[in-house]
């Protein structure tokens, strides 16, 4: 055991000498992490040349690669800007809600000055993202219709035939009515169910307004579709975005409004809901009771 213990016993000279030993490795360590030596490599012009090619292209396949790595943008109606397209187009959220609130007031946006007058944004921005802008070719390329005279001779209700049964061929026997249009009034009546009021026929997207008054010329409603209403106050709200022109959101705002005053007592109080324009109130309520 003595002789165990005694490789581990040193005097103070061999202390010292191991001390001096750990304090130059550490400083030969320190030197060889810091230091970074620096070469010159003599280059011909011809190599210089080269290499200089090769790094143009480099940075030309880098940018690129930054080029196809950004959001692609393709043209949109900006009529139908959601929140999400609004935020990758660079728009704030006060800009975005300007023209939602346009949007619930059942106006449209027809050119690039509509968008700038509505949502108030920048010049720089708007130069930015209004090549992208896509109208329908009603309105880019609006077609030269009939002008209306004082003097024509305009039908009756009684005189007129009934828009819930008109026929495609009947629509576009119609002077100003072509086949794409009369499709999307016949898709529409369909979708909801046949049309209540003669009105509804202007809630047709995408259709010349001239267009829509040749046709309620010639045609109106004459026999009334039954449709089933649903009770404003049993409804949820999934079953509420079924009516024509109530939106999944302000479908909520009704459960939630009704759920708050324990009740709805009259149709009526719908026209106080928030984002509830008097339009879409005159639409909405052809399908709702209370009963």
């Amino acid at each position: 055991m003595h002789k165990f213990k005694s490789h581990f016993v040193y005097d103070t000279q061999k202390r010292s000498g191991i001390l001096i030993l750990l304090t130059i490795i550490l400083i030969a360590l320190g030197f060889a992490f810091w230091y970074e030596p620096s070469y010159d490599i003599a280059l011909s012009p011809e190599e210089a040349q080269e290499i200089q090619v090769f790094q143009q292209r480099i940075d030309s396949l880098k940018g690129v690669e930054i080029e196809n790595r950004k959001p692609k943008v393709y043209p949109f109606n900006p009529n139908f800007i959601t929140d999400y397209k609004g935020y990758t187009l660079g728009m704030s959220t006060l800009e975005i809600d300007r023209l939602h609130r346009f949007r619930e007031s059942d106006k449209w946006i027809n050119s690039i000055a509509d968008f700038k007058r509505v949502t108030q944004v920048s010049d720089s921005l708007l130069n930015k993202i209004s090549p992208y802008f896509k109208f329908p070719d009603w309105v880019t390329n609006p077609k030269t219709t009939t002008s209306y005279s004082s003097k024509r001779t305009w039908k009756t209700t009684e005189e007129k035939g009934d828009i819930n049964t008109v026929t495609l061929a009947q629509l576009e026997a119609i002077e100003g009515v072509d086949a794409q249009s009369a499709h999307k009034i016949l898709k529409y009546r369909n979708k909801i169910g046949g049309f209540i009021i003669y009105k509804q026929v202007y809630d047709v997207y995408d259709v010349p307004y001239d267009t829509k008054r040749a046709i309620l010329d010639e045609y109106t409603v004459q026999q009334v579709p039954v449709v089933s209403k649903l009770n404003v106050n049993t409804a949820s709200a999934s079953d509420l975005s079924t009516v024509p022109m109530l939106s999944f959101e302000l479908a909520m705002e009704i459960v939630n409004y009704r759920t708050l005053r324990e009740g709805i007592t009259s149709i009526e109080e719908l026209a106080k809901i928030d984002g509830m324009t008097s339009y879409k109130f005159e639409r909405i309520k052809l399908y709702l009771n209370i009963d």
